[in-house]
């Protein structure tokens, strides 16, 4: 647990239970998610992927109370730092007044069809890229106490109507050797003191990325559709809880994998049902299996069609509160607030 950094010279910030946070685009109450009312350090942490709607919801919920450092491939602004993970270049002194680091880079599996240099590209990006950073924190002096590295639930693949979580093994597949090798490159870090946490995403909801953003507009034309059968099942987790659990980790002893998805997943059939109630049009429609297949290869059977049914176990276990537990509730509070922002 992040107690006590190095010494600064900034006071720490005092958090209340009813105090007030950013997150994303969204203002809400803090949530007292099992850790009390309590004074915590100011931290600097250093983030990778800090300009994606993941991690500037991440930036605006931490910044209030802590030092975020983006780290950038172009030239760095103001605040930022520069990294290179296609060259592996990640200097010693740029981590090495760091507190923690929260690396979200990757390339998006979700970009367009799998093609042979696709899949390279997504392995790539993700598995290099953490490399980097592991490097960067092992040769840091001193280094940074706590790795949130990103990875996805894609580790599990196709597990038909199981019920899984973070005691289940990888399953097979293109997605599940990515995370894998992915997770993987944080191994050396562990042995040194580093406390890492591999941070397993399910689809996180927004109506400004991801996933559902892409589904709004076909939806909110009455054209939303289900997936093949819609039987596969979809673990999936609201920007605002996604955010409060990142959080709780910094704060948290939690190591290793840890599954950042909402207590009740539904079928895709059921997430087509009620995004079509909320947003007040039918959706009907199915797109068959074999069209999936022509449009997006390889994606369609391990992205859009694969059945992961997953618990977010650790999480319950250390007491973390879901102020979005419920998929209707959550794209109620997401749409209505996204539309008056």
């Amino acid at each position: 647990m992040i107690r006590s950094p190095r010494a600064r010279s900034k006071a720490p910030a005092a958090i209340s239970a009813d105090g007030v946070r950013t997150v994303g685009i969204y203002l809400e109450p803090m949530a007292n998610n099992g850790h009390g009312a309590e004074t915590e350090p100011t931290l600097r942490i250093a983030m990778t992927g800090a300009s994606g709607f993941l991690g500037t919801a991440l930036r605006a919920a931490l910044g209030p109370r802590h030092h975020v450092v983006p780290l950038v491939r172009r030239s760095p602004g103001p605040g930022e730092r520069r990294w290179d993970p296609a060259s592996g270049q990640l200097g010693p002194e740029i981590l090495s007044d760091i507190d923690v680091v929260i690396h979200l880079a990757g390339e998006s599996i979700a970009g367009g069809r799998w093609s042979g240099s696709r899949q390279a590209a997504i392995r790539r990006s993700r598995v290099t890229g953490t490399e980097t950073i592991a490097a960067g924190i092992e040769r840091a002096h001193p280094r940074p106490r706590l790795l949130i590295s990103a990875s996805a639930i894609g580790y599990y693949g196709d597990r038909g109507e199981a019920t899984i979580d973070e005691s289940n093994g990888a399953g097979t597949g293109f997605l599940p050797e990515v995370a894998v090798a992915w997770e993987r490159a944080t191994d050396p870090l562990t042995p040194l003191g580093v406390r890492v946490v591999t941070a397993r995403s399910g689809m996180v909801l927004s109506p400004r990325g991801g996933a559902l953003a892409a589904m709004l507009t076909p939806f909110r034309l009455g054209l939303g559709a289900r997936f093949g059968s819609g039987r596969q099942w979809m673990s999936w987790i609201a920007l605002d809880d996604w955010v409060a659990a990142l959080d709780h980790l910094i704060g948290s002893d939690l190591a290793g994998p840890v599954n950042l998805v909402a207590p009740n997943p539904v079928t895709n059939e059921e997430f087509t049902r009620v995004l079509g109630r909320v947003v007040n049009r039918p959706a009907l429609l199915a797109v068959p299996s074999p069209v999936l297949r022509l449009l997006f290869g390889g994606f369609a059977d391990e992205g859009l069609l694969a059945s992961t049914r997953v618990a977010p176990s650790r999480l319950l276990g250390d007491r973390f509160r879901f102020q979005f537990p419920e998929l209707e509730g959550a794209l109620r509070h997401l749409l209505a607030t996204g539309a008056t922002t």
